[in-house]
């Protein structure tokens, strides 16, 4: 049985030296791993190598999810191979694969999300477009909580997860923390609990609170914001993103 959808690659292995196992992330069937037989020969049916980030039409076999799906078609949408702009841009490129390295890790096969797939392919398009890392890197911290509030790890970031105490906005602030254990926020009176601590300065807090600050942050908070996210990843995964170097060491 064939099955076709729309797809954005989100990671490729060499199979042998003309195939390659490619993973996608679906918008109808959610996560798959494929063999792409023939890719990397010059005149195969996929016209050439499938690139990571690459995004279009595909047609592929229903293995039951027993054994690796057969890509049989790969019809790239226009422009897609690759997004021109990110390959001007490191930091933006940079970007781009961790939240796919993210989603990779994060997701199950044949799990489908189509909302985060709209997210993730209009992610990958803004960075394609913007060229100021800052706009980037809040729109990174933006995709990377919506990927958790998708796959049912949304943090609590409103009130103190411990006694509930609502963070209220101020110029100066209380202190306030992150504990990746607690998922979520934590405040002054209940932070000895919870030795996993991040302390949080107050821009950042307040824009953990209120979305909607996170595009006009400073690189200063942006950057806070990341290295929190980072760390709450690398609890949640067991292990540092592979990626996570690149982001943090811009």
């Amino acid at each position: 049985m064939l099955t076709k959808d729309l797809a954005v690659c989100i990671r490729t292995v060499d199979y042998s030296e003309t195939s390659q196992i490619v993973t996608f992330f679906t918008k109808a069937t959610g996560k798959i791993s494929a063999i792409a037989k023939g890719s990397k020969r010059p005149k195969s049916s996929f016209d050439g190598p499938i690139e990571i980030l690459s995004h279009g039409k595909i047609v592929f076999s229903d293995t039951k999810k027993e054994t690796l799906a057969t890509l049989t078609e790969f019809e790239a949408a226009s422009g897609a191979a690759g997004f021109v702009g990110l390959h001007k841009n490191l930091f933006a490129l940079n970007c781009c694969l961790f939240a796919a390295e993210l989603l990779n890790s994060l997701t199950h096969d044949y799990d489908p999300h189509p909302e985060l797939f709209e997210s993730f392919l209009q992610f990958l398009q803004d960075a394609n477009e913007k060229e100021n890392n800052d706009r980037i890197l809040s729109l990174l911290i933006i995709f990377q909580l919506a990927l958790l509030k998708e796959v049912g790890l949304q943090p609590i970031l409103s009130h103190c997860v411990n006694c509930k105490t609502r963070h209220q906005r101020r110029a100066t602030s209380d202190e306030l923390y992150f504990s990746s254990s607690a998922n979520g926020l934590i405040c002054r009176d209940c932070e000895a609990s919870f030795p996993d601590k991040i302390r949080l300065s107050n821009p950042a807090a307040n824009c953990l609170s209120n979305l909607n600050q996170i595009t006009k942050a400073t690189k200063k908070t942006l950057t806070e914001i990341e290295k929190v996210l980072i760390y709450h990843f690398t609890e949640i995964l067991h292990r540092q993103p592979k990626m996570a170097k690149h982001i943090l060491n811009q």
